[in-house]
Parts: C-alpha cells; sequence; structure tokens
C-alpha cells in the first residue's frame, strides 16, 4: 500500500481540528449556523497554516450533505466542490470554463462552491472574466478564493470577499500537534526532538510535519534530537552550548575550538552563525521574561538549562551580540574571506564583556556599573 504523508493523513477535517486559527473557525462556523454567508471569501496566510483545510471544512459545512458527500469534499473530488489551482489554470479560458459551468445547479449539496488556490497566479485577464460573475454571482455559488500573496490579488477582486488572515502558527499549539501524531504513529518522541520540529516548520503546521515525516524516515521507533540534527546536518548542540559558554567566561580560545569542532564537521560559515543567532536569541528572552515564557519554544529539560545560561548574560550584552552575528552574517555572503570574519566574530563575542567596560569607562562609569536608564538623572537609584 502507498505511504500517506503525515501532512494529508492528519489534515483537519473539522473547524475545531484547525490549530492555531481558531477564531477564524468560530467565525465560519457561526456564519453557516446563522445562514450569513457571504458569496466570496479571501483567505490569505503564508503555506501550510490551514487555508485550502479550511476551506474544504467550510464547503464541507455548506453542502449539509451525508458523509459520503462530506469524503469526497475533504479528499478534493466532489461533483459540487471545484477546487482549482490557479498556478496551472491561470487563463482567460479557464476562467471563462469557470463562469460557464457556475451556471449549472449543483448536483448533490445546497451550493456549488469553487476553491481557487493560488489565486494570485491568475492573469489579469482572467480576473477581470472573474470579476465580472463575482459581481452578481448566482444564488447557489459561493468563491472561496486562497493565497499566499494577498498583495497581488487586485483591489476590486478583494472589495467583494470577506478576508480572513490566517496567522503563523505558534511553535508551542505546533509542539503539542506533533507530540499526538508521534503518539499515534507508535513512536517515541523526545520533547526536545518535538519543539525542535515545530520550531523548523517556521509556523507552518505542513512545513513541521514534512519535517516530522523526514525523521520517521529514518526506521527509528526512538525519535531524538541528536537524529534531527544528523538528517539536517546542523551543529552539534553541545558543541553550541560549550561555544556559549565560553563566550560567557570570556574564553576566546575555547570558543574558537567549539567553533572549528563544528566546521571540521561540515557545518557552514554561514549555518554556524545562524545557529549562534537563534540560540542567543532563547537566550534573551529567557533572561527578558522568565523561564516560564511562551515566546521559547524548547522542552521542560533543554528550557532548564538554558534559563540557567541566560543568567550568565544581560539583555543588552545578548541583543549587541546577535546584532554582531547579524551583522557578519550578512557581511560573510559577500566575502573572500568568510572564515576571518568568523573568527573575528568569535572573539568580539567572547570579549563583549571587555568591550562593554571600554563603553562604559567612555561613558564616565566604572566598569561593571549598570549604565543609567535613559531619562534617568546621575546618581538616582532604580
Amino acid at each position: 500500500m502507498a505511504y500517506t504523508v503525515l501532512a494529508r493523513r492528519y489534515r483537519s477535517r473539522t473547524f475545531d481540528d484547525v490549530v492555531g486559527q481558531d477564531v477564524i473557525a468560530r467565525t465560519l462556523r457561526t456564519a453557516v449556523e446563522t445562514g450569513r454567508v457571504a458569496h466570496a471569501y479571501l483567505f490569505t496566510g503564508t503555506r501550510g497554516v490551514g487555508k485550502t483545510s479550511m476551506a474544504r471544512i467550510f464547503a464541507k459545512a455548506l453542502s449539509g450533505g451525508s458523509p459520503e458527500i462530506d469524503e469526497a469534499i475533504m479528499a478534493g473530488r466532489d461533483i459540487d466542490v471545484i477546487e482549482i489551482d490557479a498556478a496551472s489554470n491561470r487563463g482567460v479560458q479557464e476562467a471563462r470554463d469557470l463562469i460557464a459551468n457556475s451556471a449549472y445547479r449543483p448536483l448533490r449539496g445546497k451550493f456549488k462552491v469553487y476553491i481557487i488556490d493560488e489565486v494570485h497566479m491568475l492573469t489579469r485577464e482572467a480576473f477581470n472574466a472573474l470579476l465580472k460573475t463575482m459581481e452578481e454571482p448566482p444564488e447557489h455559488v459561493k468563491f472561496i478564493l486562497c493565497t499566499t500573496e494577498s498583495q497581488k490579488v487586485p483591489p476590486t477582486i478583494q472589495s467583494r470577499c470577506q478576508r480572513f488572515d490566517f496567522r503563523d502558527i505558534p511553535a508551542q499549539r505546533i509542539a503539542a500537534h506533533l507530540a499526538d501524531v508521534a503518539a499515534r504513529e507508535g513512536l517515541k518522541a523526545d520533547p526536545d526532538l518535538i519543539f525542535a520540529v515545530a520550531r523548523g516548520g517556521a509556523g507552518s503546521m505542513r512545513d513541521a510535519l514534512s519535517l516530522l515525516d523526514r525523521v520517521i524516515a529514518s526506521g527509528e521507533k526512538h525519535l531524538t534530537l541528536a537524529l534531527l540534527d544528523e538528517l539536517l546536518g546542523s551543529p552539534d548542540r553541545d558543541l553550541l552550548s560549550r561555544l556559549l559558554d565560553a563566550c560567557a567566561t570570556g574564553e576566546v580560545a575555547d570558543a574558537l575550538e567549539a567553533a572549528h569542532a563544528m566546521l571540521a564537521r561540515g557545518v557552514t560559515p554561514d549555518q554556524l552563525i545562524e545557529s549562534v543567532i537563534e540560540r542567543l536569541r532563547d537566550l534573551l528572552l529567557l533572561r527578558a521574561c522568565g523561564e516560564g515564557t511562551e515566546l521559547v519554544a524548547l522542552g521542560e529539560g533543554a528550557r532548564a538549562d538554558e534559563a540557567a545560561r541566560a543568567k550568565r548574560f544581560d539583555e543588552a550584552g545578548l541583543s549587541h551580540m546577535i546584532a554582531l552575528c547579524e551583522s557578519v552574517q550578512r557581511q560573510s555572503k559577500s566575502s573572500s574571506s568568510p572564515l576571518a570574519l568568523l573568527d573575528a566574530l568569535l572573539v568580539r563575542l567572547a570579549q563583549a564583556e571587555k568591550f562593554a567596560d571600554l563603553a562604559s569607562i567612555i561613558a564616565g562609569q566604572a566598569p561593571g556599573e549598570a549604565p543609567a536608564r535613559p531619562g534617568a538623572r546621575a546618581g538616582t537609584k532604580k
């Protein structure tokens, strides 16, 4: 039997199933229940956040059909719910065919629903043809337009739609869903692995599930963070921790040795800097907001470790270190000596406290003395 990827197998089937889009799901459900359904909707948002799934669920609710019809709609093969990929059907002739077919009443459900995915890909002529139908559509026709680039949809089309903006899904919500999926697949997945995959999804549930699929494809029954790092070629987390600890204590040699150990394993300078930035961001948020903050997606064990590490830095220093990394990352893309830039960056990071003390001396403060708050009077204690 052919394997079905997780993103399809665990696709949302009801309003309650759609993760991270609760307000939109509640609004659309209420519209169906109260009979206040518009003739056209625009679903916009980044990839993998539930736009097409929500469109199918909404179409299913509108049809009021049997379980057989509901199954056909969710599979994308119902005769009254027509799904069109505008990326491959973007011409005016396709739009005219759609308009001509919309005149016929639905065969099984209450409405004929057109779901047009990536609608921004339509040509100008196709949009103009579609507009004529959307201005005065037949009572039995509903349009659901989905797009990742709403700015490319003409204002004349948008003005005739109820617009819903699908937000990126928080990593915590993605992690909870991934843990449930792993359990249902009969797999043991470490919490740190689950949170790392959730973060890798970057707000997209589909991307996170695809990444989890790659880990599962390894054949291991116990999914670990080390397995994910091996698959992605990511910098070794223990060596990254050693690098950050060296920065906290000012051990330049240790920071350089940890970095070059990662480079020797095939990590590129750009990958290394990106990973350092991500870890510094976690430390900054934990330092500023406390160990319990939801702004950081980490498992319980990793969270405690990073919270302890964060106490060795201050917010200003971490902000400065992130800015340094970002600046060097940009410069290294066009440099003929990216490795030299990386080494210089690591020295700066490990000596950040010395640079801070120099800045304090220039500002007339004793080394290690906390800087005055902006606008605060000299000598005033806070």
